[in-house]
């Protein structure tokens, strides 16, 4: 039988040469009845420990050194191919904010929610791995309590705070949204309430339950580590393969409470403020551009500080801290 032959262009001469690497996916499904395991990486580009983590699970699967056990576990190493390929943050915009499936996208992460969202609808659980700039712990971040009313109702904060707690890092930091929401309020329309809706707040509104890992600085190694372990120890939990981790002893909860707007462009921090820094109630936070002053309305820590945020975004947050 003749076969007849096929050209593929180098592709420097492609008419593809000038768009995004395709977003991939890898999945398996076990004969077993189980959860449904999703888990991002590079949903910020410049955030590649997560990538590297999950291309090695993905190589263990493969290769056979471990096997899924039950239920169906879905990888996508890179999220964001555009930013991915820059090594920035961002392709056209930021793919963790505005997460709404779009009739008429306008941008490439537009294209990627579309993409992405629907992955999201079709699993249980997802495990978001990113890293930061600067230094610091690596932490993981929960969603609400249980609650009923209209801006994230939840019904499995017993689950996500299990799979939280699963990932072995000490440090957990809980109540994104409700807390963005008094930024939206305060911005006086510079923030929409939609820029708050991330992979993981998607997930909640279509029943899941989700988590984001901050593994460490983008250049640090050990980050790469840290994302590995944490895939460990969900698969663990969920009992989906057979891998030992260690356990945590004790676990700290940082409760997000309240945000500050920087109001203008020579508002002061009293200091350079860091990721989980501890302050007591009546501490000097800040000093507006009036001289009005910013003292601390309980015993606390800051969280997310940003020293050269624009005018009408966060600040700082605080948050109030239990041990467990």
């Amino acid at each position: 039988m003749t076969v007849s032959r096929f050209h593929i262009p180098q592709l420097d001469h492609s008419p593809s040469a000038e768009q995004p690497a395709a977003l991939r996916s890898y999945g398996w499904a076990s004969s077993v009845p189980g959860p449904s395991l999703l888990i991002f990486g590079a949903v910020h580009g410049n955030e590649q420990s997560g990538t590297h983590a999950i291309r090695r699970w993905i190589e263990r699967f493969e290769s056979g050194q471990v096997r899924l056990k039950r239920g169906r576990l879905t990888m996508v190493p890179v999220a964001n191919p555009k930013a991915f390929i820059k090594n920035e943050r961002e392709g056209d915009r930021n793919l963790n904010r505005n997460f709404v499936p779009q009739a008429e996208p306008q941008n490439f992460e537009d294209h990627m929610v579309n993409a992405l969202a629907p992955l999201l609808e079709s699993h249980d659980a997802l495990l978001d791995l990113h890293s930061y700039s600067g230094e610091g712990r690596a932490f993981a971040m929960t969603g609400p309590l249980n609650n009923t009313g209209t801006l994230e109702p939840f019904a499995r904060q017993q689950e996500e705070e299990a799979f939280a707690k699963a990932v072995g890092l000490p440090v957990i930091v809980q109540g994104w949204l409700e807390v963005y929401e008094q930024a939206v309020k305060a911005s006086g329309g510079a923030i929409r309430p939609e820029h708050g809706i991330g992979t993981n707040e998607f997930m909640r509104s279509r029943g899941g339950y989700a988590i984001t890992v901050e593994s460490g600085s983008h250049e640090e190694p050990q980050a790469i580590e840290v994302a590995d372990r944490c895939i460990a120890g969900v698969l663990n939990l969920l009992e989906m393969a057979d891998v030992s981790v260690e356990p945590v002893a004790q676990y700290t909860t940082h409760h997000m409470k309240q945000v500050f707007m920087r109001q203008s462009a020579d508002d002061r921090m009293q200091k350079e403020w860091q990721n989980f820094d501890p302050f007591s109630q009546g501490d000097l936070l800040a000093t507006r551009a009036d001289g009005s002053q910013i003292l601390a309305p309980f015993d606390g820590c800051v969280i997310f500080p940003q020293p050269d945020a624009a005018v009408n975004r966060e600040w700082f947050y605080l948050a109030q801290t239990d041990h467990s």
